[in-house]
């Protein structure tokens, strides 16, 4: 049944001649009278009497027509509750960010790129890199904020994905110090290593960089938070993304445990899928594009 078919009927039974209710519908006399017909015969039974004074119901047209009534109120009302609904859609944020960068980075980040004002719902997905890479990838969230480098490709990385580098940072070896600021686990000899499980991303990129090579890792962790407070507790040595431990460095918790030439250097990517368009992020991703001197590019300072 063609929805066209009931709009034609409830024109008839209003205006109740052929003529002015095919004027209505805008059609001509001869295709709105095949219509009415083809409505009549997938009903089973005629809804119009035919005379020459025009039409009028039948006991079945008079009874078809309070549910051709609702049948098209309801279908206007699912339009309108589905438009508004792809409208709040179209406003709101889904982000996923490796643990590391959701605590430091990225408040100060979105703030900057996309005021709450301007948003719909935001919602951030923290989690490991592994688990971040696969919800991007079905579509769970729209947009990923990881550490990266381009000498280590991921699986965002296979032309599905599209890229923006949004900041800087480093990934550097940290402890606990002792009394007068010295490091407690110096690189210089062996160390307690606090390492990243193989969910974490900087796990990847501290591998492949090769400058923890040869410490045996006493604790291992995907979460940086955790390395970070095992390390601020005397455990051990930890690469830390400098975005996360800036704080705790500048308060004297934690200092180098070697020097600068083991800091491993990272960007800070914002993904998204290629062909994906529209609404908050793409917006967000317009403004990230767009020329000007505020975009976070630089990495952290460290003292050494």
């Amino acid at each position: 049944m063609d929805l066209d078919w009931v709009r034609d009927f409830l024109a008839l039974a209003e205006h109740r001649t052929f003529s002015r209710a095919a004027e209505a519908r805008n059609v001509t006399q001869p295709a709105f009278s095949r219509r009415i017909r083809a409505l009549e015969e997938w009903v089973g039974t005629p809804l119009f009497l035919r005379s020459a004074r025009g039409a009028g119901l039948t006991a079945a047209g008079a009874r078809f027509r309070p549910g051709a009534e609702e049948l098209l109120r309801g279908l206007d009302r699912a339009r309108g509750e589905a438009r508004a609904a792809g409208a709040r859609a179209d406003a709101s944020l889904a982000i996923a960010a490796t643990h590391a960068l959701s605590f430091t980075f990225f408040p100060s980040w979105i703030r900057q790129h996309a005021p709450f004002e301007t948003l719909g719902a935001l919602n951030l997905i923290s989690d490991s890199m592994a688990a971040c890479e696969a919800i991007l990838l079905a579509g769970e969230v729209q947009l990923l904020l990881c550490h990266h480098r381009a000498d280590l490709p991921t699986r965002l990385d296979d032309g599905r994905c599209e890229s923006i580098r949004v900041g800087a940072d480093s990934l550097v070896p940290l402890c606990a110090p002792i009394s007068g600021g010295a490091p407690l686990w110096p690189l210089s000899r062996p160390v307690r290593y606090l390492a990243y499980g193989e969910a974490s991303g900087l796990g990847r990129i501290l591998a492949a960089s090769g400058v923890a090579a040869g410490h045996e890792p006493a604790f291992t962790s995907h979460l940086a938070a955790t390395l970070m407070t095992m390390a601020q507790g005397g455990d051990g040595v930890a690469w830390l993304p400098a975005t996360l431990a800036e704080a705790a460095i500048a308060r004297g918790l934690l200092v180098r445990a070697g020097s600068q030439e083991l800091d491993v250097p990272v960007e800070i990517r914002l993904f998204r899928a290629r062909g994906s368009r529209g609404g908050a992020a793409e917006a967000l991703w317009q403004r990230l594009h767009a020329p000007g001197p505020d975009r976070p590019d630089q990495p952290f300072a460290t003292r050494a």
